[in-house]
């Protein structure tokens, strides 16, 4: 993929985290308790700091394109996924065997931050 669609990526799933912490704030507050609440919570929380970490993924992929780069935002959108998609699906769905499944998510979350390490290795260095 290319900067362009790993920036659109980053872009829609940060709002869509805004949408879904306000619903979980809001609509949500009344329907579940203080422990599904903070659930919900750290999905949309997940879900926020890896869509910036989209962002950066599309910064890279314009500068220094390389493969790790691109392993990095499919990592991170695999990671969103899985990670706050399961945690949306236990608090709403009461789906609670997708507790399970979560900690899958956080190793793609892990496998993207060490390929966005390896990726910023390949810009040029301007010293």
């Amino acid at each position: 993929m290319t900067a362009r669609h790993w920036a659109t990526a980053g872009a829609l799933l940060a709002g869509l985290a805004v949408a879904l912490g306000a619903f979980g704030a809001h609509g949500l507050r009344n329907h579940l308790d203080a422990a599904d609440l903070a659930t919900f919570d750290t999905g949309a929380r997940y879900q926020m700091y890896h869509a910036f970490a989209l962002l950066a993924v599309a910064w890279l992929a314009d500068r220094a394109p390389s493969r790790p780069a691109e392993t990095a935002g499919w990592a991170f959108v695999i990671g969103i996924v899985v990670f706050s998609g399961s945690l949306y699906l236990l608090t709403l769905g009461g789906l609670r065997w997708m507790g399970a499944v979560t900690p899958l998510g956080g190793i793609s979350f892990l496998i993207g931050w060490l390929n966005l390490a390896l990726a910023a290795r390949h810009l040029p260095n301007h010293e």
